[in-house]
C-alpha cells in the first residue's frame, strides 16, 4: 500500500528450478511491461528485484504491479447465469480491443490472450501476464517459434498447425484476433468455440476447414449443479443478432490473411455492439379508422348511453340513431385532419 492507501500485488516467482528458458520469459515480461508503461489498458509494474536466497540457492523474482479486483474470466462464470446483455458485451469487448491496439501498436504480440489475462482495476479492464509475448521485428508482421504456445481453447490454427519439415510456426497480429474472436464467442454463448471437444480434438478441429463452427441464433445461459453437470436455461434464451454474429465470424477465420484488424474492429463495435435506434412506428389506419382520446371517448359513451335510453322509451326512431352516428363519425374525422 503507498501513501495514498492504494493496494499493489506483490508477484513472487521461486527461482530454484527455473530453466533459463523460463529466466528469459520473466525478463521478456519486465522488458516489455517497462515498454508499455503509462498506457491504461495495460497493467502497470512499479518495480522488480531477484533477491538471492539463502545459502546458495537462487532465491526469488519479485515484481511489484497494479493490484486487479478480479479477472474477466470470473466475470464470465457469474455472467453466464444470466440472459446475454450487449450492452455489458460491449463494454468489456470495446476495453479488450483497446488493450491489444495498444501492444499491436507497438509491434508486440501477446500469444496467449485468455479471459484470465484481462483484469479489472479500479473498474477498467487491463491486460496482463506478457510471459510469452515477443515483439515483431520491424520489417516481419508474424514472430516466428520453435514450439507451440497458449491456451488450446484460444489459440489460433497457425499457432497448432504442425511444421512441415522444418519450417517454424508462424503466429501474428492475426493470432491475437483469433483469440479474441474465442473470447467474444464466450461472451455472446457463454463458452469458448471448441470447449466440447477433448484437447486432441481442439487440436484437429482448429486448424481444419472442414470443421464448422456453430453459431446458434440465441444465447441460452447455463449453471452448473453440485454434481458438475450444465443446466441449460431455457427460459432466459436472448436472440442474438445477425450482426454480431458476424462480428464474431470476422475473428475466427482459419486464413490469417481474412480476419479483421483490431482497427476495423473498433470501428465494428460502434455499429455491431449497439441496439439499432427504431423510431416508433405511425400508426397506420383505414380509411373508416380514427384516434381519439380518452376523454373525448368518454363523452362518445355518455351520449351513446343517452340515445340508446331515448330510443327504449320512443323518443326517437332509428333513422335519427343511423343519421347522428354518421354525423359523429364525420365530425371525428374533421378532428383527426
Amino acid at each position: 500500500m503507498n501513501a495514498n492507501n492504494e493496494i499493489y500485488a506483490i508477484k513472487r516467482v521461486s527461482l530454484d528450478k527455473t530453466d533459463a528458458e523460463t529466466m528469459s520469459g520473466y525478463m521478456n515480461e519486465i522488458g516489455l511491461l517497462k515498454r508499455l508503461e503509462g498506457n491504461n489498458r495495460i497493467i502497470q509494474l512499479f518495480d522488480s528485484e531477484v533477491k538471492a536466497g539463502p545459502g546458495g540457492t537462487k532465491g526469488h523474482l519479485m515484481l511489484v504491479m497494479e493490484c486487479g479486483e478480479v479477472d474477466l474470466a470470473k466475470l464470465l462464470q457469474e455472467q453466464q447465469k444470466e440472459p446475454m446483455n450487449m450492452v455489458w458485451i460491449s463494454y468489456y469487448w470495446q476495453q479488450m480491443l483497446q488493450a491489444v491496439h495498444v501492444i499491436h501498436e507497438e509491434k508486440i504480440v501477446h500469444s496467449d490472450l485468455k479471459p484470465a489475462n484481462f483484469v479489472l482495476v479500479r473498474g477498467q479492464l487491463k491486460l496482463i501476464d506478457f510471459g510469452i509475448a515477443n515483439a515483431i521485428a520491424n520489417d516481419t508482421t508474424n514472430i516466428q517459434r520453435d514450439h507451440q504456445i497458449g491456451t488450446v481453447n484460444y489459440m489460433s490454427p497457425e499457432a497448432i498447425e504442425l511444421p512441415d519439415g522444418m519450417r517454424r510456426l508462424k503466429v501474428g497480429r492475426a493470432s491475437d484476433v483469433w483469440s479474441l474472436g474465442c473470447i467474444l464467442y464466450q461472451m455472446v454463448y457463454g463458452h469458448p468455440p471448441f470447449q466440447h471437444l477433448s484437447v486432441y480434438q481442439k487440436m484437429k478441429a482448429i486448424p481444419d476447414l472442414a470443421h464448422v463452427i456453430e453459431y446458434p441464433d440465441c444465447s441460452i445461459p447455463t449453471v452448473v449443479n453440485k454434481a458438475g453437470e450444465r443446466k441449460k436455461l431455457e427460459h432466459l434464451q436472448q436472440p442474438v443478432r445477425a450482426d454480431v454474429i458476424q462480428g464474431i465470424k470476422s475473428c475466427l477465420m482459419r486464413n490469417s490473411k481474412e480476419r479483421a484488424t483490431i482497427p476495423q474492429l473498433l470501428e465494428q463495435e460502434r455499429l455491431a455492439m449497439k441496439e439499432p435506434e427504431v423510431p416508433p412506428a405511425k400508426p397506420q389506419l383505414a380509411q373508416d379508422e380514427t384516434v381519439i382520446n380518452p376523454y373525448y371517448m368518454k363523452q362518445l359513451l355518455e351520449y351513446g348511453i343517452k340515445l340508446g335510453q331515448q330510443a327504449q322509451s320512443g323518443e326517437i326512431d332509428q333513422e335519427y340513431l343511423t343519421k347522428e352516428a354518421e354525423r359523429l363519425v364525420a365530425e371525428l374525422k374533421a378532428l383527426e385532419s
